[in-house]
């Protein structure tokens, strides 16, 4: 058995934070599935929300959030975050990152950009691939600390508890963990503490902005240890991702739209004033929506993103990866329209975390997309994401490291039962295909009653089948990457049923009224019965007081 101070499972922008963050004194383990840098945080373009201007203030930061957030954000979480963010900023920039600076003086010595929903340019940026310079010092200051080590190709199977060790407690004490490389499973322990890290779920959908690494490996590993899982029908759709038959996951990043970037039909008419006040700077829920609608109404395939009245040199010089991944597929977006359709971008529910990352697990901690703050609400703000996982992750190892030290003696190590190698790996294949396509038809932007009951059936159906799969044959990544996937999708759905209203990024057509008597202090809170059920149960405290998981129910 292999054994450190923390395991953290994601090498993201939220995990390399923890990392790099705690005593030096104390080991660390980060796990990656693939290589270290194939992330979500390394394909974000927008950049990170601060209130750093001479003109901005944490007040309105709070005020833009909580506006997006469709009323159900956690107020003291939201201002605890805001209010980190210039110190979040100085942590990235001590540790490498190299931010635009402001071409004269004004309101920072940093470029500040400016993004739907944000009333202020406080987009903290590096051009327009902020996340691959934060993953690249990320890397490079975990690189330099001798207590930090990292697996690549090491996927986790299952977290380990106590109570599966009769201890009679839920004190999570480790994970077994797949080794790509002779493909065995590993069993590691975590003498203080286990940091879920693993980012979103977006691959439960056909289209999606996100890596191939996007299975909801870390809500699907909480889920089965039984700690509550929140808001999971909070599925953000990404107004604009290139429509180009051989473009995969490329975003066109809101910034765009925030440097004057038309919305527009097929026939050059703009169209957001029609459904919003703010235009093509709304929030990201209601230009989804918008563009959803127009692609109904119209039967285009796709509406269109217009720059073409920007200057060119300054469309070069602020998008230059855009404008060359465009170039790429033959768009020139200094005289060309930008062809775009919404795709699946960010899960805003995930582990319920307090502000410190604390899960309501002993020992167990969530930061980033997989897990839920209460920062975002209903619908994320944009770039408030990369604040939260760089703020959440300095104060979850401060939080972590007073942690007292625990027997792992009773661990046992993977035990493989009568499990068999497999020629039938079609299985995989066809349930994923399905499961993403029938999300995309029944779970997607806008949903129905109906659409969601036939989800949920196959869902339950496909359910049967993985299990009955997993215990059967040898587990690899493909196997538990569908099994993850699955729970989430389960979860989703089973939360967009159980909110019978509709609110931010949950649109049911047959609940169009948001409810804000009956839901609007309250979070769709799942956790994992004594089967596999889903079982509903209450968040106690309303989202004015802090987060504290003493009084949950039994």
């Amino acid at each position: 058995m292999l054994t450190t101070d923390f395991l953290v499972i994601g090498s993201g922008l939220a995990g390399l934070t923890f990392a790099a963050s705690v005593p030096g004194d104390m080991s660390v383990l980060v796990l990656t599935k693939r290589q270290r840098d194939e992330t979500a945080t390394a394909l974000a373009q927008g950049g990170v929300a601060a209130a750093i201007g001479q003109s901005d203030s944490f007040e309105e930061h709070f005020r833009d959030t909580v506006v997006a957030g469709a009323g159900l954000c956690r107020e003291a979480v939201v201002r605890s975050i805001v209010e980190s963010g210039p110190g979040a900023i100085q942590v990235l920039r001590d540790a490498g990152v190299h931010f635009t600076p402001a071409t004269s003086a004004g309101e920072s010595d940093l470029a500040l950009g400016l993004e739907g929903g944000h009333h202020r340019r406080r987009i903290v940026h590096a051009a327009d691939a902020t996340g691959a310079e934060v993953e690249r010092a990320m890397l490079a200051w975990c690189a330099r600390r001798s207590n930090v080590q990292v697996l690549e190709h090491h996927m986790a199977v299952d977290l380990i508890c106590g109570r599966g060790l009769g201890q009679g407690n839920d004190r999570v004490l480790g994970a077994y963990v797949l080794d790509e490389g002779n493909g065995q499973v590993k069993t590691i322990g975590a003498r203080r503490a286990v940091v879920l890290a693993t980012g979103g779920s977006g691959k439960a959908y056909l289209y999606t902005s996100n890596p191939d690494t996007a299975t909801g490996d870390g809500v699907a590993l909480a889920f089965r240890a039984r700690a509550p899982i929140a808001n999971m029908e909070f599925v953000q759709f990404h107004p604009t991702c290139l429509f180009h038959p051989q473009a995969k996951a490329q975003l066109i990043s809101e910034a765009l739209r925030g440097e004057g970037g038309e919305l527009k039909r097929l026939d050059g008419t703009a169209f957001m004033k029609s459904y919003d006040a703010q235009g093509s700077l709304a929030p990201r829920d209601i230009v989804a929506r918008a563009i959803d609608a127009e692609l109904k109404r119209s039967g285009d395939d796709c509406v269109v993103l217009d720059m073409t009245h920007l200057a060119p040199d300054f469309l070069e010089q602020r998008f230059p990866n855009i404008y060359a991944a465009c170039l790429r597929y033959g768009i020139d977006i200094r005289t060309q329209p930008i062809p775009v359709v919404p795709a699946a971008h960010f899960q805003c529910g995930g582990v319920l975390v307090d502000v410190d990352g604390r899960s309501a697990l002993p020992g167990l901690f969530g930061l980033g997309e997989c897990a839920c703050t209460g920062l975002h609400g209903a619908n994320r703000l944009a770039s408030n994401s990369l604040l939260e996982a760089a703020v959440v992750a300095q104060r979850a190892a401060v939080a972590a490291a007073r942690l007292p030290v625990v027997d792992l003696g009773q661990i046992r190590p993977w035990d493989p039962g009568q499990a068999v190698a497999t020629d039938e790996r079609v299985v995989v294949a066809q349930n994923w295909d399905e499961l993403r396509r029938f999300m995309w038809n029944y779970v997607g932007i806008v949903r129905t009653d109906r659409r969601l009951l036939r989800a949920q059936r196959r869902l339950d159906l496909l359910d049967e089948e993985i299990r009955e799969y997993y215990w059967r044959v040898q587990v690899d990544r493909d196997l538990l990457e569908l099994r993850n996937i699955a729970i989430v999708a389960r979860l989703v759905v089973a939360s967009a049923l159980h909110r019978r209203e509709s609110r931010g990024l949950h649109y049911n057509v047959d609940c169009l009224e948001r409810d804000d008597a009956g839901f609007g202090s309250v979070d769709t809170v799942l956790v994992r019965g004594a089967s596999f059920d889903v079982v509903y149960q209450p968040f106690l405290g309303r989202h004015d007081r802090p987060v504290a998981w003493s009084g949950w129910p039994a």
